[in-house]
């Protein structure tokens, strides 16, 4: 060693390598970068290994490093390999670190798209920022047991069930999530089946699941005629989410260029809609009616405008409207139901066709993969239907599909 000095290290420019002894090379490349390398031969073989820039080790470091890389070939280990267990040790060491507080954040900055409800997408950290993290937040993921887990839902197992239930599933996502990235090893802690199943009574043993309250669709007729008698942008938004048995959601991020009032067709992306497929909603001759009087805004996209310049309706503008006339006893997400077991109990339409106009999947993965059609014109017929009932001007023991 001792070929190379300070001084013709700062002066070489030109592409090549630069041997200094016992192993140490000095690389310039066509970019100008310069750093260390370290070759030896095992089994007639030649091996590199790069020790780092020029920037980051001077040539006396560079030298000790070779010299401690030297040793360990003539004692019959790999450097490379070395080298490689040592960073995942550092990275097992450093998954240590890494706090449930912090792992929560990482998964919600990752899966923050795939909440198509502004709701549900804030429920996500405000639960457990209430309920898990004055309890494991604090802790390495890696460290979490089920005792931990249960001090977070133990005590709201029986008082506040739904959100013990969600604080479960969110601490189990976090902790797979951590899993999968290397942050922590062993079964998931926050596991329902086979595990805290048998330490906790089942959710809907103790709070069985409440249903959207849903307006009697034999009531709907008279209910949508007073409607229809009010003025203001949720009572119009309340008519067309009735008519095109649509969700809240779908309803208030409508845009005029989802809209063609030519063909009838309102297209909802994927990126709306709780399946993750664009949907198509077949829009009877009273729905367009109805959008062609919906005000506009200039500069503002949403089908309905909300109370702010540019702002879409709110997402509780319905709900107050029920609120206003007294029908404190039915929900917006209801009207679904309502056309559900209209079409259901008192038409012929087919049980797809239906399903299929409420955005829902029909049959397995493989007769899904299968069903190219979404049943539009199909739809359309079942859609006029429903309005022609909602507007009273059929009677629900009337209304049959005639097939082919």
């Amino acid at each position: 060693m001792g070929k190379l000095t300070v001084k013709a290290v700062q002066a070489l420019k030109e592409v090549g390598r630069y041997g200094d002894g016992g192993g140490l090379f000095l690389q310039v490349t066509p970019t100008g970068t310069k750093s260390w390398i370290y070759r030896w031969e095992r089994d007639g073989r030649e091996r590199m290994m790069g020790l780092g820039s020029v920037n980051d080790y001077s040539l006396d470091e560079a030298r000790d490093l070779a010299r401690d890389i030297r040793r360990a070939v003539r004692a019959g280990r790999d450097p490379i390999a070395d080298r490689r267990a040592e960073r995942e040790r550092q990275k097992a060491e450093a998954s240590r670190l890494l706090l449930f507080r912090d792992a929560a954040q990482q998964y919600y900055d990752a899966h923050e798209a795939k909440w198509t409800n502004a709701k549900a997408r804030k429920n996500f950290l405000t639960r457990l920022t209430t309920h898990a993290f004055p309890h494991i937040g604090g802790l390495p993921v890696a460290e979490i047991a089920t005792a931990d887990v249960l001090r977070c839902i133990e005590p709201i197992w029986h008082s506040k069930t739904e959100t013990a239930s969600r604080v479960r599933q969110y601490i189990e996502k976090v902790l797979a999530w951590a899993t999968v990235r290397g942050y922590r090893q062993g079964d998931n802690p926050a596991r329902w089946m086979g595990h805290l199943k048998e330490a906790l009574p089942a959710p809907g043993t103790i709070a069985p699941d409440k249903h959207h309250a849903a307006l009697p669709f034999k009531e709907l007729p008279a209910f949508f005629g007073s409607v229809a008698t009010m003025g203001g942008m949720a009572a119009l938004a309340l008519r067309f989410l009735v008519l095109t048995a649509a969700r809240t959601g779908e309803i208030i991020g409508a845009t005029w260029d989802e809209i063609d009032l030519d063909k009838a067709v309102w297209t909802i992306p994927a990126a709306r809609m709780k399946a993750r497929r664009d949907h198509r909603v077949p829009l009877s001759a009273a729905a367009v009616a109805l959008l062609k009087t919906v005000p506009r805004e200039r500069g503002n996209a949403h089908l309905f405008a909300g109370q702010y310049k540019g702002t879409p309706l709110s997402n509780m503008a319905m709900a107050v409207l029920l609120k206003r006339m007294e029908r404190s006893d039915i929900t917006v997400h209801g009207f679904r139901s309502t056309f559900r077991d209209w079409a259901g109990d008192h038409t012929e339409f087919p049980r797809e066709v239906v399903e299929a106009a409420l955005a829902h999947a029909v049959g397995d993965a493989t007769e899904q993969a299968y069903r190219r059609s979404d049943a539009l014109e199909r739809r359309r017929v079942l859609m006029e239907a429903w309005a022609d009932y909602c507007h009273g001007k059929a009677a629900a023991s009337n209304v049959l599909q005639l097939r082919a």
